[in-house]
C-alpha cells in the first residue's frame, strides 16, 4: 500500500504564502489608507527579521518577539500601534487559511501611564510656528494639524486633489474610512500655497529625498510627484523632526508629538468655551465620551484660577 505525501505550504511568492506577498496582500486589503500606512512600518519590520521568502505558516512567536523588540523601549502607545498590526496580520492570514497558529499569542499589550496636561501652551505654539528657523514644509504641516485637529496620519496622507484652498478645506479618509473635510484658518491660509508653488498633484508634503523607482521600496504612483519625483513624508520622519525641533521648548526636553497639537487645539477650543458638539463636529469623534481626555482642562486653567484667586494681588493703579 503506498502512501501519498500531500504537499507542504507552497512557497512561490504567487500564491501569497511567504511573508512578503502576504504582506502586501494584507495590506492591499485594506481600505484605510491611513490604517494601511501605520501598518506597513510593522509588517516591513516582520518581513525583514522572518526574510521575505519565509513560509507565513511557519512563523514563530520567537518572531514576532524579534520584531517587536524594535519597539521595546518605546511608549505603550506605540507598543500597543505596532502590537495591533501584528495581530490583525495574524488575524487576517487564519482567515486565508495561511497561518494556523497564533505567533502572537504571548505578547501582551501594555498599559499607557497615566498622563497629565499634554496641551502645549499656546504661546510656545506661536513661537514654534513663527519660527524661520523650521522648513516651511514642516511649519505649514505643524500649522495645518493644530489649525484643523486632524490625526497626523489624515494630514500626511493629503493628495493636492484633497485640497480646496478657497474654502480653506480639505478632504480626509477619516480613521474608519469615511471622507469628511477639516478645516483650516488664516495662519494656514496663507503659508499653504507657498508649499504647492508649482506643483498640481501627488502628495502635499514631501520626503526630502526622490522616491526609488524599483525593488521593494517602490512606493505606489499616487505616492509620488510627478515633478519633483519625492515620495510622501512619512509618519516616522514627520515624528522625529517635531520631537527634534520642540525639544527645547519642552520643559522635559522630551520633545512634543504630532498627536499633541490634534490635543492641544482642542483643549485650547475647550477653555475658550467651546460646547461639547461644537468639539466633536472640530475632532469628528463619533462618541461624546471619547472627547473627555481633551477636554480636561489642565495646567494653564489651574494657573490662571490660581493667580485669579490668589488672595494677596498685586493692587491695580489709580
Amino acid at each position: 500500500m503506498s502512501v501519498v505525501a500531500f504537499p507542504g505550504p507552497p512557497t512561490d511568492p504567487a500564491t501569497g504564502s511567504t511573508v512578503a506577498a502576504a504582506a502586501d496582500r494584507f495590506l492591499e486589503s485594506l481600505t484605510a489608507a491611513t490604517t494601511r500606512t501605520g501598518y506597513a512600518e510593522t509588517l516591513a519590520r516582520l518581513t525583514t527579521v522572518a526574510g521575505p521568502q519565509h513560509p507565513v505558516a511557519t512563523l514563530t512567536p520567537e518572531q514576532y518577539a524579534a520584531v517587536m523588540d524594535q519597539w521595546k523601549s518605546a511608549a505603550a502607545a506605540t507598543w500597543n500601534r505596532h502590537l495591533s498590526a501584528l495581530v490583525s496580520f495574524t488575524t487576517w492570514a487564519q482567515r486565508q487559511e495561511l497561518l494556523v497558529t497564533n505567533p502572537a499569542r504571548r505578547l501582551e499589550r501594555r498599559k499607557p501611564a497615566r498622563r497629565g496636561d499634554r496641551a502645549i501652551p499656546a504661546a510656545r505654539l506661536e513661537k514654534l510656528f513663527t519660527d524661520p528657523a523650521h522648513a516651511l514644509r514642516e511649519r505649514v504641516l505643524w500649522r495645518l494639524l493644530y489649525d484643523t485637529a486632524a490625526r497626523a496620519e489624515e494630514i500626511l496622507t493629503l493628495n493636492i486633489g484633497d485640497l480646496d484652498l478657497e474654502f480653506r478645506r480639505a478632504r480626509v479618509v477619516s480613521k474608519g474610512g469615511a471622507l469628511e473635510y477639516v478645516h483650516w484658518a488664516t495662519p494656514t491660509a496663507r503659508i499653504l500655497p507657498r508649499l504647492l508653488t508649482g506643483r498640481t498633484a501627488g502628495p502635499v508634503f514631501l520626503a526630502d529625498r526622490r522616491a526609488p523607482t524599483s525593488g521593494r521600496r517602490a512606493p505606489a504612483t499616487g505616492d509620488v510627484c510627478p515633478v519633483t519625483g519625492h515620495g510622501r513624508l512619512s509618519y516616522p520622519r514627520a515624528e522625529y523632526l517635531f520631537k527634534t525641533a520642540t525639544a527645547q521648548l519642552d520643559p522635559h526636553r522630551q520633545g512634543w508629538t504630532l498627536h499633541q497639537l490634534r490635543h492641544s487645539a482642542l483643549q485650547h477650543l475647550a477653555q475658550a468655551g467651546r460646547t461639547a458638539p461644537e468639539l466633536q463636529a472640530k475632532s469628528r469623534h463619533q462618541h461624546l465620551a471619547s472627547l473627555g481626555r481633551y477636554v480636561q482642562l489642565g495646567e494653564e486653567t489651574s494657573a490662571r484660577v490660581t493667580a485669579e484667586a490668589n488672595p494677596i494681588q498685586r493692587r491695580r493703579p489709580r
